[in-house]
């Protein structure tokens, strides 16, 4: 069966799933997103991270053109269409299509993409035994450029540090930011257990 996806304010088949050229979230990255985990039938956390995305929205000015009741539905008529159980939505808002250049003014029509799938990020036996990490060079972004708390869709320092990750042989990369402290890991949390107490780098840190 076909992959559902939601755009337009519909259900569409993965292969009629089209947004323009001239959208900025694909020219320039211009756009915000959530990714979130479906657990159960049941999506994790969900209205804590609907408030995330509008937060994000409105850090950049960015109108998104549902409701928060209206993004919920959307992302459970999503995982519901694609009968997921245990997965992952991708949740994405974009600017719009609009002109060449970077003024916000000349766009229009935001688009609200949901995608709900499987996920499957690691091999088995990294669940089991563990996997190897390098630091990488790359950080997180300094909060100077873009303050860590937007989720936005410019996800390049990530890759460059899974990039740097893959080219040594291993599955993940580990992210300082610009104090040289432990942030996050380019696609996944951190959390360590010292002295049988669970910790985790504090939203201070750039994560």
């Amino acid at each position: 069966m076909a992959l559902k996806i939601y755009l337009g304010g519909k259900l569409v088949d993965e292969a009629d799933a089209r947004i323009s050229v001239f959208d900025h979230g694909l020219l320039y990255g211009d756009g915000v997103f959530e990714g979130i985990r479906v657990y159960g039938g049941r999506v994790f956390l969900h209205q804590q991270h609907i408030d995330r995305l509008f937060e994000s929205a409105k850090a950049i000015r960015l109108t998104i053109p549902l409701t928060p009741e209206g993004v919920i539905a959307a992302v459970e008529q999503t995982v519901k269409a694609n009968n997921i159980s245990d997965g992952y939505v991708r949740l994405v808002v974009t600017r719009g299509a609009g002109s060449l250049g970077l003024d916000i003014r000349k766009t229009s029509n935001p688009q609200v993409i949901v995608i709900a799938d499987t996920i499957s990020l690691y091999p088995p036996e990294n669940y089991t035994k563990g996997m190897n990490l390098v630091t990488a060079s790359t950080i997180r972004n300094h909060p100077g450029a873009l303050n860590s708390r937007i989720k936005s869709l410019n996800y390049l320092n990530n890759i460059l540090a899974k990039i740097e990750g893959t080219d040594q042989g291993c599955e993940e990369a580990l992210m300082l930011n610009h104090k040289g402290e432990v942030a996050e890991c380019t696609g996944d949390n951190v959390f360590i257990v010292y002295r049988g107490v669970l910790k985790t780098p504090s939203p201070e840190s750039g994560i």
